[in-house]
């Protein structure tokens, strides 16, 4: 990272300061102070000359220009317009850069249209680039943002982001466990996701009250083609995990009522080799919640062109 280009703490407050902003935590807003986490978050993204990165949460874009130096390009996207000036005034020496001032999502369920506009240019102006997401991600859009980019097709081979630590569990943790849930089994199902490392809240300014982590995700495409149905899935899992302790079969039951008779419930997970007045949900590994999901929807799909 360049001198001139240091964001520490004191450099932010007289920023701060001299334009009159101060950090929205409604937005949650909290930037990285400490360069060897911002220089470690970099590194883990294995930023190479012909990648295109994505980063949400530019902040005052200390880390998008350290990524400049590397990447082919970064598209950078802030939704606060006092960051989004800020951050201008902070690239301006640099043309592979691309501020976007919007919201990174158009819903909770999908990313919003101009920022894949962007990234589907930047792909079709340089081929054979890499998608990656490298980001500072603020703790209220983490989630959507990870799932989403999961979900679409766009063809990224890595993520790197700092998270609330609480969402880096979650993400990460096994069957049986407390945190293990829908979005787990939905991330496993398709990545290899790995936490790299614990940092506590006096790395940022403002400080958080909660830890963070930094979290890495890979594709896992072995894993991700036995998916018969991935909107199906997605649903699947949302819905099932929804009563997490009630037995599945009570819930699943439930759920597909309009498609299927409690037997053709009943048939499917003895046919599986669950039982129907013991087997839970958080019980199931992701291969097992895979090839279940995809018995549902065959068995779904048959019943609807009956």
């Amino acid at each position: 990272m360049k001198e001139d280009e240091r964001q520490t703490r004191s450099y932010l407050m007289r920023l701060f300061e001299r334009h009159g902003f101060n950090p929205r935590s409604d937005l949650g807003q909290n930037f990285l102070i400490d360069l060897n986490i911002i220089e470690y978050v970099v590194e883990q993204g294995h930023i190479q000359p012909t990648d295109i990165v994505l980063e949400v949460g530019t902040g005052t874009g200390g880390m998008t220009t350290f990524m400049a130096q590397r990447a082919r390009h970064v598209i950078s996207v802030e939704y606060d317009r006092n960051m989004h000036t800020l951050a201008s005034e902070a690239t301006q020496k640099y043309d592979n850069i691309t501020l976007l001032n919007c919201d990174a999502l158009k819903n909770k369920n999908r990313l919003n249209p101009v920022v894949l506009e962007e990234i589907d240019q930047q792909l079709k102006a340089n081929p054979g680039s890499h998608l990656k997401l490298v980001a500072n991600l603020p703790y209220n859009v983490a989630t959507p943002i990870i799932s989403n980019l999961v979900a679409s097709d766009l063809p990224w081979n890595r993520m790197v982001v700092t998270i609330q630590y609480e969402l880096g569990l979650k993400m990460s943790c096994k069957p049986a466990t407390s945190n293990y849930g829908a979005l787990s089994v939905w991330l496993q199902s398709q990545c290899f996701v790995k936490l790299l490392k614990k940092v506590g809240p006096t790395v940022f300014w403002p400080r958080p009250k909660v830890d963070s982590a930094i979290v890495q995700l890979t594709p896992n495409p072995p894993l991700k083609q036995k998916i018969e149905d991935r909107v199906f899935f997605q649903d699947f899992l949302r819905r099932v995990f929804q009563h997490r302790r009630k037995l599945m079969r009570s819930t699943l039951v439930g759920m597909y009522s309009k498609q299927l008779s409690k037997t053709e419930v009943d048939a499917l997970l003895e046919a599986h080799g669950y039982e129907r007045e013991k087997t839970r949900a958080e019980e199931l590994t992701v291969p097992e919640m895979i090839e279940l999901a995809n018995a549902f929807q065959e068995q779904i799909t048959r019943n609807a062109n009956i």
